[in-house]
């Protein structure tokens, strides 16, 4: 629940204007912003002015952070919340780092009884104790064009929305017991037919990492939502529905709306 402070601060930020300059960097960032409707666009700018005010962004491997970065990262997580009701806003992200390139990072794995441990090269990575981690190359690249197929922000963000239950398992907050015993039908269905394909060497359309986990399924496929809607919505309607039921927003009708006019 939120305190009387907090909602008259957030309030007076949807109030505000959003400096020219950040519409602009929306965009020139966002691709999928510039598809939507006054509507939605005003309210992913009040979005995006809230998480500028309570995230807070730090610079590593020396970057330093510019209001290119911070509005162009805030604004592609905020496309996620722009339906959501009642959104908190990442209530438990506090921090977001940002790297100029792909980092190292120690990783650690079990093989049965033994632990493996490896550096590995990552485009970002989210955390249960509120901090996200970028690489801003990687997120300016996937930010040009709509459709392009890969976002490492959706991604993140995907399992921050995906923890905020307590458990990342590829189960967001879905409200009624009914909307589970869906999600856990289809997307179960969808998670274990990508497995059984890479297992059968066959081709996939979904990216093969989905099948990692089904929080990374989770993660993945609402990259594919926003950045390929037609095809998913074509090649997987059923998974499509689920989320365009959980996002509160149809990208597949929004891209083909523009297209026409």
């Amino acid at each position: 629940m939120f305190s009387f402070s907090k909602k008259a601060r957030r309030s007076g930020l949807r109030a505000q204007a959003m400096p020219g300059a950040w519409q602009s960097i929306i965009d020139r960032n966002v691709s999928y912003a510039t598809l939507l409707d006054a509507d939605d666009r005003r309210e992913l700018e009040a979005l995006v002015r809230i998480f500028l005010a309570e995230k807070r962004f730090e610079g590593c491997g020396g970057l330093s952070i510019t209001d290119e970065v911070r509005v162009t990262i805030a604004a592609q997580a905020c496309l996620l919340l722009l339906r959501i009701p009642k959104s908190d806003v990442y209530p438990d992200l506090d921090t977001i780092l940002v790297y100029p390139h792909a980092y190292r990072a120690h990783a650690e794995r079990r093989a049965g009884s033994v632990a493996l441990t490896s550096d590995e090269a990552r485009l970002g990575e989210s955390w249960e104790g509120g901090v996200v981690v970028l690489a801003w190359d990687h997120v300016n690249a996937s930010s040009h064009p709509v459709q392009g197929g890969h976002n490492v922000v959706l991604h993140e963000f995907a399992h921050q929305l995906d923890a905020e239950d307590g458990a990342v398992d590829g189960a967001p907050q879905l409200g009624a017991r009914e909307r589970y015993t869906a999600w856990a039908r289809v997307l179960g269905a969808e998670y274990a037919d990508l497995t059984k394909s890479l297992r059968e060497r066959r081709a996939t359309d979904v990216d093969p990492y989905g099948a990692t986990s089904p929080a990374e399924f989770f993660a993945v496929v609402t990259e594919m939502f926003f950045e390929k809607p037609k095809q998913l919505a074509v090649k997987h309607p059923g998974l499509y529905a689920e989320l365009s039921a959980f996002y509160r927003q149809d990208p597949a009708r929004v891209v083909a709306r523009r297209a026409v006019g």
